[in-house]
């Protein structure tokens, strides 16, 4: 497992390449074995391939634009309940992880909380891809193969300054 973690980076360009049904399953079935707080497993998953949703979505921030060039663009929300944003952010890092694992790149694109050009994010968004109102959006997640070299992540960024026994020193 931690060789799919070092693995995992942020891919924002990927290749004219469909992703197999096959693969976007298993990353969905991960995301979907995620914890979640109560095991109330509130997320739903919106899975955009059109190319006019994703040029849509691609302008949901003012980050957002590399989107529309991935074959797929995972829409991760929930229904607002506490911790909804919790649970939804380790279902990405599910998504992330398998996607990683099934030779994909993704990235994370922040929309709660998001304004864009006087525009809310996330009302704009769920426009886009016709969700109702209690529907809350924590991201979107391109997801296709990767057109760009990253490297791993190295053993420097393990830092056990950062780690802490018993209380705080």
């Amino acid at each position: 497992m931690l060789g799919a973690i070092k693995k995992r980076r942020s891919i924002r360009k990927f290749k004219k390449r469909e992703v197999e049904q096959k693969k976007l399953d298993e990353i969905l079935r991960a995301a979907m074995f995620s914890p979640s707080g109560m095991h109330l497993r509130p997320w739903q998953f919106i899975v955009v391939k059109e190319q006019g949703l994703k040029d849509k979505l691609a302008k949901a921030t003012l980050w957002s634009g590399f989107a529309r060039n991935a074959p797929v663009v995972l829409v991760i929300g929930a229904n607002g309940m506490p911790l909804w944003v919790e649970d939804c952010s380790i279902a990405a890092e599910a998504v992330y992880l398998e996607a990683t694992n099934q030779g994909l790149g993704t990235c994370f694109i922040q929309i709660t909380g998001s304004k864009t050009l006087l525009k809310d994010s996330e009302e704009y968004v769920r426009k886009v891809i016709n969700a109702p109102k209690w529907l809350r959006v924590l991201c979107l997640m391109p997801i296709g193969y990767p057109d760009e070299e990253k490297e791993e992540h190295g053993e420097e960024e393990f830092d056990r300054k950062k780690i802490h026994l018993e209380k705080w020193r």
